[in-house]
């Protein structure tokens, strides 16, 4: 159950019912649990626990050294239970000496790519955290906390057990149990892109009617259906003012002004 490429030091322990795939490379200081399964390319290093059924994708790390410029090299550790699938590309570091030593993952866990689970950090039970989260360290995620994508975790936050916290959203406080959290997303047209235009050979007869037509769209106070009979009436229907009024007619989701 062992490829003959993986890397794996003569100090690990590993169960003989584990499967560790190619290009795998294990530290001294590593135990691997029972039906546990590194597909291939997957980094551990440090004092590090895994127990069982878990499942770790192509270049995922664990238990490496913080991020820390507080880390002297103390003999932390990282522990991860059972049952959880880490996929690509996550990271997870080992703990340090101002957070209790370790970082730690409990049981049932998905942790999707791109993840990055910092020093001390604690994660319970059944918690889904989708692509390109970030924790910062110290962070405590409860059980059944849902984490959606691109979110960021700021250092010695509490996420309450049942939580779910929308995608792209900035976590700067503890948040609330059973609660669904998500940051405002306040996203603006401020005009034509009238400098990439202009490198890209667009006139000045074809760049005005654009920005007054996004004049017209944004800052008139109409809504976006007279904004467009306006843009009809009183611009030159150039080639792209019509592409603009085209585009605008086939959103099936709104626009954003």
């Amino acid at each position: 159950m062992i490829h003959s490429t993986a890397i794996i030091d003569p100090l690990a322990e590993i169960s003989p019912e584990a499967e560790i795939g190619p290009y795998c490379v294990i530290g001294p200081e590593v135990t691997i649990g029972a039906r546990t399964r590194l597909l291939a390319h997957v980094y551990m290093e440090g004092k590090l626990t895994v127990g069982e059924d878990n499942v770790f994708y192509p270049y995922s790390s664990c238990g490496v050294t913080p991020q820390d410029k507080k880390y002297k090299g103390e003999p932390s550790e990282t522990r991860i239970g059972n049952r959880n699938s880490i996929r690509e590309f996550v990271t997870i570091h080992r703990g340090t000496q101002g957070g209790g030593m370790v970082t730690a993952i409990g049981d049932g866990n998905l942790v999707m790519a791109y993840v990055h689970i910092a020093h001390d950090v604690i994660i319970h039970n059944d918690a889904i955290l989708a692509n390109g989260v970030t924790f910062a360290g110290h962070v405590i995620v409860e059980d059944y906390v849902i984490i959606g994508g691109l979110s960021a975790i700021h250092q010695f936050v509490r996420l309450g057990k049942h939580a779910i916290i929308g995608s792209y959203s900035v976590i700067k406080q503890d948040v609330l149990p059973y609660s669904t959290t998500a940051s405002d997303h306040e996203v603006h047209v401020y005009g034509a892109n009238r400098i990439g235009l202009e490198r890209r050979g667009f006139q000045p007869d074809q760049i005005e009617p654009l920005q007054n037509a996004f004049r017209l769209l944004t800052r008139s106070g109409l809504n976006t259906t007279q904004a467009v009979a306006k843009i009809e009436e009183e611009l030159p229907q150039t080639a792209e003012v019509v592409d603009l009024l085209e585009f605008i007619r086939a959103s099936r989701h709104g626009v954003i002004k």
